[in-house]
């Protein structure tokens, strides 16, 4: 994946190409604490990411697209970082996100039947020349 890793690590630039994510997105991730570490430097100032970093970035990014807000993502990078021993917390976490993404698929699967409700009543009244005024504003 991240093939020719410099002898320093990986720069920002190569991370961002490689998550998906911009610079900035980066540097905030550093700023709030969501990475498991703190990133280290080079001799000349520049961050130093290792393949772990660009790892834990992936699954962050499956979090964040799956909802889970940033203050949990911080609160679960909290508890990775502090070890062994809380690993109940870190699953009541996961189980309370999946429960909340769970509950937004079911949402989700009831609006879609409602749209394919709509489609199949529309392409009813396309296929039989009957569209013209359903559902138009009255004028009124």
């Amino acid at each position: 994946m991240l093939g020719g890793m410099a002898k320093n690590g990986l720069s920002i630039g190569e991370v961002a190409e490689s998550t998906g994510l911009s610079v900035h997105a980066l540097r905030f991730f550093e700023r709030e604490n969501l990475f498991l570490r703190e990133i280290p430097r080079t001799a000349g100032g520049q961050r130093a990411y290792d393949p772990a970093d660009v790892d834990w970035l992936v699954l962050c990014n499956r979090f964040r697209d799956s909802g889970m807000p940033i203050a949990t993502i911080k609160e679960f990078a909290g508890l990775v970082r502090s070890g062994p021993g809380n690993e109940r917390e870190r699953l009541a976490l996961l189980e309370e996100h999946e429960r909340a993404v769970e509950a937004r698929i079911a949402a989700l699967h009831e609006n879609l039947g409602i749209i394919r409700g709509k489609v199949t009543a529309y392409r009813e009244h396309v296929r039989d020349g009957t569209a013209a005024g359903v559902w138009a504003p009255s004028g009124n």
